[in-house]
């Protein structure tokens, strides 16, 4: 594969586009609408294509750019953002919106080898602003931002 200049985006980039594909064929029997009345596979679908784009982009960067080959599997990075992303879903409802925000985002810097805690705490609160933005004002979704273990409902 002589064609193939940095490896590392190369599969980085054909992941992306698979998780994409996938991603868009989960949501295919979802109601879809327009953009001004978005159903439920709007969102996901959007979410895909923007994936893909860039997968795409990373794709062709790898075809032009030097770099270098795969030189292992950051494990301990891989487990804990597993994690975060399972916490969430599990801590959503009992929790709520926020705090399995927060939680989540927390334990996702704790990944980094370069971890420090005033840089953790201020990704938190600004994913936590930009979700409640985004999520609870912007598209109107009627998560509950503390839930029945913390007083919500």
């Amino acid at each position: 594969m002589g064609f193939v200049r940095n490896p590392k985006d190369v599969i980085s980039g054909l992941l992306f586009i698979a998780l994409a594909a996938l991603f868009a064929w989960q949501s295919r029997e979802l109601q879809i609408g327009t953009a001004m009345r978005m159903g439920p596979g709007y969102f996901p679908l959007l979410l895909s294509a923007v994936l893909a784009l860039l997968g795409l982009i990373v794709l062709a960067n790898g075809l032009r750019t030097p770099g270098e080959a795969p030189t292992g599997t950051a494990w301990r990075a891989l487990i804990i953002l597993v994690g975060a992303t399972v916490f969430f879903g599990f801590a959503m409802k009992p929790l709520g919106f926020l705090p399995a925000v927060g939680v989540s985002v927390f334990l996702s810097t704790l990944g980094s080898r370069l971890f420090r805690l005033q840089t953790a705490l201020a990704i938190t609160a600004v994913m936590c602003v930009f979700c409640w933005a985004v999520f609870i004002l912007g598209l109107g979704l009627p998560l509950p931002l503390l839930g029945p273990w913390l007083g919500g409902h």
